[in-house]
């Protein structure tokens, strides 16, 4: 594992981190997984950061649950010794929304066959819906209530691990068809398991295999998935109040859970099943 010059402390003791690992081995650690797949990133003459620095505070941030505003002294108290001179709030998060799309190099490959599913995201209780004039998000149906707020739709492959998402995040108004040409995109490469709620009567992308209920029960791969960030990372509310926000955290999200899936390599069990957990990491 590569080392991060300046960057490490061995005698440092986190404030107030009951992780279930260490969190300055951890963090070192992730650095340097993130360093090693982000190899081709050019760097500015005056950055105090390389852009493997910024991506890994944005890791940190994404599947950490808690919203920007709280990230930051969290992030400053704990681990200020690792990432010294961190700028002013706003623009340490401006500076992570322009470096989100170097998180496509932790997105995993394709497989013969593949799951795609949405997933609501709060941003406002549905009784505050229209009360601000800056409001991001709109009011749409998820899990069968109403929310206001976004809608992710990502592809995994059969591992669990996820392909692609939607970079170009909608709102929670909006119909599953949207996402059509996201699907699309792996025609010839990926067989996509999607539910009825992708199917449009005009005609479906000729590599997406529509299931009604009961059908390919494979499918509840991507729930599973799902059903971790909730738990662990607390996703399916967030406190963003701009939307390039909301995309950034996704962006880190994806590719930190990606990360962490495979922290210590995929591994089948008896019957050939490669078991996901990312139970270990309380960061």
């Amino acid at each position: 594992m590569p080392t991060a010059s300046g960057i490490l402390c061995a005698t440092y003791t986190p404030q107030e981190e009951p992780d279930t690992v260490n969190s300055t081995d951890f963090s070192t650690e992730l650095f340097g997984k993130v360093d090693d797949a982000i190899t081709d990133a050019p760097r500015h003459s005056q950055a105090i950061r390389s852009v493997s620095k910024v991506v890994t505070i944005g890791i940190r941030y994404g599947v950490k649950g808690v919203s920007p505003r709280a990230c930051y002294p969290w992030l400053k108290d704990n681990y200020g010794h690792l990432f010294p001179q961190l700028p002013e709030r706003t623009r340490r998060f401006r500076r992570r929304h322009t470096q989100q799309y170097w998180t496509g190099h932790f997105l995993a490959a394709p497989t013969l066959m593949g799951i795609a599913d949405r997933y609501g995201i709060e941003l406002r209780h549905p009784i505050r819906d229209g009360r601000r004039a800056g409001q991001i998000g709109r009011k749409g149906i998820s899990n069968h209530r109403w929310i206001v707020g976004g809608k992710l739709c990502a592809v995994v492959n059969k591992f669990g691990l996820i392909c692609d998402w939607d970079w170009d995040c909608a709102t929670a108004n909006v119909h599953n068809q949207t996402f059509h040409p996201l699907l699309r995109q792996y025609d010839g490469q990926m067989i996509v398991l999607a539910d009825w709620g992708f199917h449009r009567a005009a005609g479906d992308p000729a590599n997406v295999l529509i299931c009604r209920r009961g059908q390919w029960n494979v499918r509840m791969r991507v729930e599973t998935v799902f059903s971790m960030m909730s738990v662990k990372w607390d996703f399916k509310v967030q406190r963003h109040r701009a939307w390039e926000g909301f995309e950034a955290h996704l962006a880190y999200a994806m590719a930190g859970f990606n990360i962490l899936a495979q922290w210590n390599g995929l591994e089948p069990d008896a019957q050939g099943r490669v078991q996901l957990s990312i139970a270990q990491f309380t960061i």
